[in-house]
């Protein structure tokens, strides 16, 4: 005879309804008109521009002042900016996030005057842990080697991986599908994965 207490129950269709309601509340809340308006309001403060939505915190962010975007921003549509509690992101004037770049902070992340990050970049100040075998990969929290640092006048090609820790000096190029895992000195050309200096960039 089996346990009563090993039967699963089915949940309630109210029950199901409920908690998907509470999902979409969170996840798409980024995307109701009200908010996209809030948000436009809050940029349009600071001399900024969205083209589209942008998703995670951003909103949450500059409202408590985790979140500093400097006049002449423009955001393109499927920007993704997020950050813990204790997280701050800066992006200085003038600066220009393609399509999909994801900014993801639980210390700090740092992006100059002037950038260029091309489509589908991602800039993070910290990675998943997945040392506890016990624990889902999801649930373990993030790990940290310090903040990520982009310098003024740098230009980040398409799916650049920016990862924790790291310093890209000013007027930096990071080629392309590169990763960086280790600071670019100012004035460099990096590429590969992991990136490396390929030139150092001068002028007459």
């Amino acid at each position: 005879m089996s346990d009563p207490q090993d039967a699963r129950t089915e949940p309630s269709a109210y029950a199901l309804a409920r908690e998907w309601w509470r999902k979409q509340r969170w996840y798409g809340r980024a995307t109701r008109p009200l908010n996209r308006a809030r948000l436009t309001v809050e940029l349009a403060r600071r001399q900024a521009y969205a083209r589209g939505v942008v998703h995670g915190e951003a909103l949450e962010m500059l409202r408590d002042g985790r979140l500093e975007i400097g006049p002449q921003v423009f955001l393109e549509p499927g920007v993704w900016i997020t950050g813990g509690p204790d997280a701050r992101v800066v992006i200085g004037e003038g600066t220009f996030l393609n399509l999909g770049v994801m900014v993801a902070a639980s210390q700090r992340v740092e992006i100059g005057a002037h950038c260029m990050v091309a489509n589908g970049c991602l800039i993070t100040d910290s990675a998943h842990r997945y040392d506890d075998p016990d624990v889902p990969v999801p649930w373990q929290g993030f790990t940290s080697k310090g903040p990520t640092v982009i310098g003024d006048n740098c230009w980040l090609g398409a799916n650049v991986v920016v990862t924790s820790g790291v310093t890209i000096g000013e007027r930096c190029v990071i080629g392309a599908n590169s990763v960086v895992t280790r600071d670019v000195p100012a004035h460099s050309v990096a590429a590969g994965t992991p990136a490396t200096v390929v030139r150092t960039i001068s002028y007459p």
